[in-house]
């Protein structure tokens, strides 16, 4: 089947006329902006393939965020692209046959959101050394490594660590809630980070803690009714702001702040400035940006002009990858504090755990 397919493929790009630059090394570099360039000319007509993770485009966060590295990409090289979506209780070879569609199609320069295509991505690079690939949030050695593939994390716990701050600064309570999507070591940074920020505010402050799956199931991400009853649940234990890291299950998260008069935390995007949570947006205090579509900009400019480095790149607050929203003006009064202590990670003299 693989020899089918690769037969296909080659056929397809002799007859577009693809030139193939040669893959570089892989590079281990936990350091940001780690990995080495690979040789050759710069990529010119790239055909540039995506696939999300569960939510897709429209989720209001991480799919969301992605897509708009995607469209900015697209918009200043004009690319072709392909976009495809996963299906909520997918399996591994659902997954892996996704992103051999887009090799199969041609699409020379793929781009998978989240970890959860680990596994498949590193099969699929490796059957198909010709084709770009990069990971968002995972960068296992030996699963989704490779010489034609970049690793692109954040520290999520960093960001997380600034709006558990504002969580704080901002209780009343002294009692805040998290909601993370799916109990896995990714979101657990988040919550990490999370706690770390509201106790150096509060030593004594409570923080419940939520995930609305467990591996195998990634539904957490995309299920609004579970974030409201987490949160409705929290706010009644005397929560008075919570923080979702659930993608688009945040959404439940936000109605019942507001249907409580609560506060919530948004995550990936600035949720208070997201379309399709305008009704609610009055109760996002902040939200922890990671910029997803600065990776994936990066990633695709990276290949189009001859400089991919494979191997791993860390986006921290140091290089301007993750961040904390203002939007609102509801932590105007409170920013100057935050500001102190994002300093002090900058400088390296707070360092915050990414791990229980």
């Amino acid at each position: 089947m693989r020899r089918t397919r690769g037969v296909r493929l080659a056929a397809a790009l002799l007859a577009l006329g693809i030139g193939l630059a040669g893959c570089g090394a892989k590079n281990n570099d936990t350091g940001s902006g780690g990995g080495t360039p690979t040789s050759g000319a710069p990529a010119a007509g790239l055909k540039i393939g995506l696939a999300y993770d569960i939510g897709g485009r429209g989720d209001q966060s991480f799919n969301d965020s992605a897509a708009r590295g995607l469209d900015k990409a697209k918009t200043e090289f004009g690319l072709d692209v392909k976009e495809l979506e996963a299906t909520a209780g997918e399996t591994e070879a659902q997954k892996e046959d996704r992103l051999r569609q887009l090799v199969e199609g041609g699409y020379t320069t793929v781009v998978a959101v989240g970890f959860a295509y680990a596994e498949a991505i590193g099969k699929v690079a490796k059957d198909s050394p010709e084709v770009k690939f990069a990971i968002i949030d995972d960068f296992t050695d030996g699963v989704d490594t490779g010489a034609n593939i970049a690793n692109l994390t954040f520290a999520e716990q960093e960001g997380s660590f600034l709006v558990g701050v504002a969580a704080a600064l901002k209780s009343k309570t002294g009692n805040v809630g998290f909601v993370g999507g799916v109990n896995t070591p990714l979101i657990q940074k988040f919550e990490v980070g999370y706690t770390a920020g509201v106790k150096a505010v509060k030593a004594d402050a409570t923080v419940q803690v939520k995930y609305l799956t467990q591996p195998p199931d990634f539904t957490g991400f995309n299920d609004p009714a579970k974030g409201e009853t987490a949160a409705k649940g929290m706010f009644d234990a005397g929560a008075d702001v919570v923080y979702a890291a659930a993608g688009g299950s945040g959404n439940g998260v936000f109605k019942t702040a507001k249907a409580n008069s609560k506060w919530g935390i948004g995550v990936d995007s600035d949720q208070y400035n997201q379309p399709a949570l305008a009704e609610v947006k009055d109760v996002i205090i902040t939200s922890m940006i990671k910029e997803v579509d600065v990776a994936v900009y990066d990633f695709i400019s990276s290949v189009k002009n001859g400089s991919f480095k494979a191997g791993q790149k860390v986006y921290d607050l140091k290089a301007g990858g993750i961040d904390y929203a203002t939007s609102g003006g509801k932590i105007d009064d409170i920013k100057a504090k935050i500001d102190e202590y994002k300093a002090k990670i900058v400088s390296g003299e707070i360092k915050v755990a990414d791990k229980k």
